[in-house]
């Protein structure tokens, strides 16, 4: 082909695309043009001089346990306070212009400029997935449509905001707009929002609160100070930043307002517990994916996992909580977190996210210091990789560049089993098996069974011996950790938690179903291996405090200095974890796993298993004292005595006196916290699946 001829099919192809590209701008515009009308038409059809008589009336939602029974009707009508626009402070009124609809004054109801780019977005998507829509829009959705995401109801809300226009002031639409948005906590409107949040009327808030208020309605509950402060402070960040790109405020008032401390109102349920750790949770989920709008408005049917026999039992069994103080916020310590999970279909039949005097629920958003409650993923990435119950490791003294890991009683017992290792919770043994399998296994292992809060980059990471003992960079939540150990329970098959099973519309069509999620974590040969092991940990070793009467396994966790105290334990029919701490983080008065946590897990289980059958664990070996003769006579320290396994008051490490908040029995925490701030240069963690194969038995 000649040059000249190349140069022609260029220009005719360049011809022929830019054509397209017209005829495509042209049928879109054509399109917009048709639907604009029919919608004009049916807008038209269908709107009254009064708009008020078109309101959708608002249905509230039910939601249902797993032997559907209701056990909470949530609706909005209760919480909204309507003020007048005089009593909206210029602040808060600004705030929401600023960053809602900047252009609230100058536009017509709709943002053209704003619907140009929403549409092209949504036509390349094929969806509607952007709306472009300005503040008076907004009032026209959530007052009279429903949130549904189509272009036919996108069309509806561009004509009854034209009309709201036609009809009211910009200051009326605002008014109206300011009393009808979503704050989450059951919150609707400014005056309900600002009693909420902050304990006053609206017309009192100061520029700071008004920023926090103004961020929240993008997604209630992701930006709720009481749900995440740290998000939330960054996004009244952002509003403030864009009060003073539109000239409402100075730069000066605007650092100001960043700087000012927030204080939030106190909440208080009276102290009574209840299933509103786990309805709050639910909502929480149905608000990501419906909107919050849909919740308190569509009246939806929410069909959940929770069994209110075992939530009941849960919440008698977090009455053995100790009190020690009262802290700042009027929140009583500690605090402590029950999650029960059928280890089978994933579904969480209980939970207590604390004492039912705030909104911090600690089941799912307490991520703490799992301590030696971690040290079984050690334990079963040894099992996948040729360990035995009866391997030997030595405990003896061990020191890793600057650290030198102890002992709870900081005595050594020479050559160990691994299963003794487990049942006494030995800190040494553990590093050493960590050291010598590459605690990147552990974690792969830990990943597969459900862990996702592990730090893998950074100057500061997991990729070193301390998570062996528990010394995670972030933690885990206590609805995580017991999941994880239902992989156990459940012949080495992770089933992820499910909390809703199914979601009906106000007209009975299925919204979603619960689809079981699972995956083959570790062997069932290590499964049953481990469940022996940690039945031993019951039955005669740091965790007889949680001795049920039937078949069961667990592992006790304490951390250093006594911050977090765990019991993770299950049967072949359930798992449940209990975690107590102090929300500040301090020390629990030397309380281990196998004291109070322990207690509150045995009273749980013994009235979540009462009238079921004694059922046994499925291949699971079993070990006893008669199987336990020493290996080799112990190591003698300096002064020629016997380094014979101690716990701190004389008395052999898992012969357990009655436990209780001052128990320090355990064999559980390290005698000082591990360096955390450089990873280990010779192991590198992956992601699951990657870089690490599992090993075989």
């Amino acid at each position: 082909m000649q040059k000249s001829e190349k140069k022609a099919t260029k220009k005719s192809n360049k011809g022929s695309t830019l054509g397209k590209v017209i005829l495509a701008v042209g049928l879109i515009l054509f399109v917009m043009i048709i639907g604009v009308g029919c919608g004009f038409l049916t807008a038209s059809l269908n709107t009254r001089p009064n708009l008020a008589e078109d309101i959708v009336p608002p249905a509230s939602s039910q939601i249902y346990d797993i032997h559907g029974n209701e056990i909470a009707n949530i609706h909005a009508a209760e919480n909204r306070r309507p003020v007048s626009i005089n009593e909206i402070p210029q602040n808060l009124q600004n705030a929401f212009i600023a960053v809602e609809d900047n252009r609230f004054y100058e536009h017509i109801g709709i943002d053209p400029r704003g619907i140009v780019r929403a549409v092209w977005a949504n036509i390349r998507g094929r969806e509607v997935t952007e709306g472009g829509s300005t503040i008076t829009q907004q009032l026209a959705k959530n007052a009279y449509l429903t949130q549904d995401r189509t272009m036919k109801r996108k069309i509806q809300e561009v004509f009854l905001a034209l009309q709201l226009e036609r009809q009211y002031t910009k200051q009326e639409i605002l008014e109206l707009y300011m009393n009808q948005i979503y704050f989450g906590q059951g919150a609707y409107g400014v005056q309900a929002a600002a009693r909420t949040y902050f304990g006053k009327d609206v017309k009192d808030l100061t520029l700071n609160e008004c920023a926090m208020l103004a961020g929240i309605p993008k997604s209630p509950n992701y930006y709720s100070p009481l749900n995440n402060m740290e998000v939330a402070t960054q996004r009244k960040a952002v509003v403030l930043d864009q009060m003073v790109k539109y000239g409402y405020i100075s730069e000066g008032e605007a650092n100001a307002a960043k700087k000012e401390e927030l204080v939030l109102a106190k909440t208080v349920n009276d102290g009574v517990m209840g299933s509103s750790y786990f309805v709050d949770y639910v909502l929480q989920q149905l608000a990501e994916r419906y909107g919050d709008d849909a919740i308190y408005k569509d009246g939806l049917k929410i069909y959940t996992t929770i069994d209110m026999n075992l939530q009941t039992a849960a919440e008698n069994a977090m009455q053995n909580l100790p009190t020690y103080f009262t802290d700042a916020n009027g929140i009583v310590q500690p605090q402590g977190a029950l999650v029960a999970i059928d280890p089978h279909t994933g579904y969480i039949k209980a939970m207590v996210g604390g004492r039912g005097t705030d909104q911090f629920n600690r089941a799912v958003q307490a991520v703490r210091q799992p301590g030696s409650a971690f040290k079984p993923f050690v334990f079963v990435a040894a099992l996948e990789n040729k360990y035995t119950p009866d391997s030997i490791i030595d405990d003896k003294p061990l020191k890793v560049g600057e650290w030198e890991p102890q002992n709870y009683n900081r005595n050594f017992s020479g050559k160990v089993r691994l299963r003794d290792v487990v049942r006494l919770s030995l800190n040494v043994p553990t590093v050493r098996i960590a050291q010598d399998i590459g605690i990147d296994k552990a974690i792969f292992y830990a990943q597969e069974m459900g862990i996702s809060t592990f730090v893998l980059d950074g100057a500061t990471n997991d990729r070193n011996l301390a998570t062996a003992l528990g010394g995670m960079t972030r933690g885990v939540t206590p609805l995580e950790l017991t999941s994880a150990y239902g992989t156990f329970a459940n012949r080495g098959i992770h089933v992820e938690p499910i909390a809703i099973i199914r979601v009906v519309s106000r007209t009975g069509k299925v919204l979603e179903e619960a689809q079981r999620k699972e995956k083959s974590a570790i062997s069932a040969a290590s499964a049953a291996t481990m469940t022996a092991m940690m039945e031993d940990v019951i039955r005669r070793g740091t965790g007889t405090g949680a001795n049920i009467g039937r078949p069961a396994a667990g592992k006790t966790g304490t951390t250093s200095d006594y911050h977090d105290a765990w019991f993770v334990g299950y049967t072949p029919d359930l798992v449940a974890g209990v975690w107590i701490g102090n929300d500040s983080v301090s020390d629990l008065h030397g309380m281990a796993g196998g004291a109070t946590p322990a207690v509150i897990w045995q009273a749980f289980m013994l009235k979540a298993h009462a009238g079921l059958p004694v059922r046994h664990f499925e291949e699971a070996p079993s070990f006893s004292a008669s199987s336990d003769a020493p290996i080799e006579a112990p190591e003698k320290d300096n002064g020629g005595k016997s380094k014979k396994s101690t716990d701190a008051k004389g008395t052999e490490a898992g012969k357990l006196t009655s436990p209780s908040g001052s128990n320090k029995t355990e064999g559980d925490a390290a005698s000082s916290a591990p360096p955390r701030a450089t990873p280990s240069a010779s192991v590198e963690a992956p992601e699951p699946g990657m870089g690490v194969e599992k090993g075989q038995n």
